[in-house]
């Protein structure tokens, strides 16, 4: 399917959801009473709900504002937002304080190193590639389970002295066996 085509229904699945009638004078009066800057006209936002022009990006963001929903969402659906949500994810678990303190002082850097810094990066990257990420497998507790001795017909066996003091040295016979 065309860009322009599934912005349109997009547009109009917005305008539905919003309460609103999907015509291109209801979303005119709308969107001319909130955009701050020159007025569109009745033949753009029919272009718009048609699927034959896609608005400019100052144009999406009222028209987001106006029908209460992500301006990114609007444009590209909601696919686009769950990748940049995964690769924000990505920069905030895989990147740990010492890649921090490396990306500021790369950003530090005159535009001449930046560029060398990135093509040396590139280059290893090439040569080592990435090992495929796995996402961690969450661990459960280790449950310690105290072992009791069992019970003999007289009730539970008394601890030995030797478990008393926490010896395990075996003892000898007090005797010699004939």
């Amino acid at each position: 399917m065309d860009n322009k085509l599934e912005f349109a229904e997009r547009l109009r699945d917005a305008m539905v959801a919003a309460g609103l009638e999907p015509r291109p004078g209801v979303l005119l009066s709308l969107f001319n009473g909130k955009y701050w800057g020159r007025s569109v006209t009745f033949q753009a936002v029919s272009r718009w709900l048609k699927g034959e022009a896609i608005p400019a990006q100052d144009k999406l963001v009222v028209l987001a504002e106006l029908l209460k929903i992500e301006p990114e969402v609007l444009r590209f659906g909601s696919s686009v937002r769950h990748a940049v949500q995964e690769h924000r994810n990505r920069w905030q678990v895989g990147v740990g304080y010492l890649e921090r303190e490396t990306f500021d002082a790369f950003l530090q850097l005159p535009a001449p190193q930046r560029k060398l810094v990135r093509e040396i990066i590139l280059t290893f990257a090439k040569v080592y590639p990435a090992p495929p990420v796995v996402p961690p497998v969450p661990v459960a507790p280790v449950v310690r389970v105290a072992r009791v001795a069992p019970a003999g017909p007289a009730g539970p066996a008394a601890p030995s002295a030797a478990a008393a003091t926490g010896s395990t040295r075996k003892k000898r016979p007090q005797g010699r066996a004939k």
